[in-house]
């Protein structure tokens, strides 16, 4: 069932979001294991570390897109999330303009506490604006919206992402 939004659109937008919502799974590209970087994501993340959590953010970016042989993009990891009067804004996805490569950026601190943000809801936010990256470069969609299947695509990569960093967790040595 379409959102609420989807009766305002064009018809030529209307196409768009029905082609979005019918695609519904992401897997990870064949042949890939992302546990390992997803921990270093996390411990980075734990430690307060704002330029390795970018560091890290970028390398799995870097791995997953040519993956699926999309163009990379460029990961800014900044503190503070900023807040307007809908809420706080958790990523932004930015296409690419003229020469300037696409950009994803993420904040790391809730606006309201200044908390660290939690690690999956972190690590959902970075997947979520790959996605929209993913609808452009990999599925060729004119334009991103938040559909069902963007969701389900969204939810789809991020419990095999996790499903990965358990096992690699479960292989860790440990003291």
């Amino acid at each position: 069932m379409p959102f609420a939004y989807y009766d305002r659109l064009s018809p030529s937008r209307k196409k768009i979001y029905r082609l979005s919502d019918g695609i519904a799974t992401l897997g990870i590209p064949r042949g890939q294991e992302h546990g390992a970087a997803v921990l270093r994501i996390e411990a980075a993340l734990r430690a307060d570390d704002r330029a390795s959590v970018q560091r890290e953010c970028q390398g799995l970016l870097d791995v997953l897109a040519a993956g699926y042989r999309v163009p990379k993009l460029r990961v800014r990891v900044l503190a503070k999330r900023p807040v307007d009067g809908y809420g706080e804004l958790h990523g932004l996805y930015e296409p690419e303009e003229g020469r300037t490569p696409p950009r994803i950026t993420v904040w790391m601190r809730t606006a309201q506490r200044q908390q660290v943000v939690a690690f999956k809801t972190f690590l959902r936010t970075v997947i979520h604006e790959l996605c929209h990256h993913l609808d452009y470069e990999l599925f060729a969609l004119e334009e991103t919206f938040h559909t069902e299947g963007f969701y389900k695509r969204e939810s789809s990569l991020v419990v095999a992402l996790l499903a990965q960093r358990e096992a690699a967790d479960e292989r860790a040595p440990r003291p």
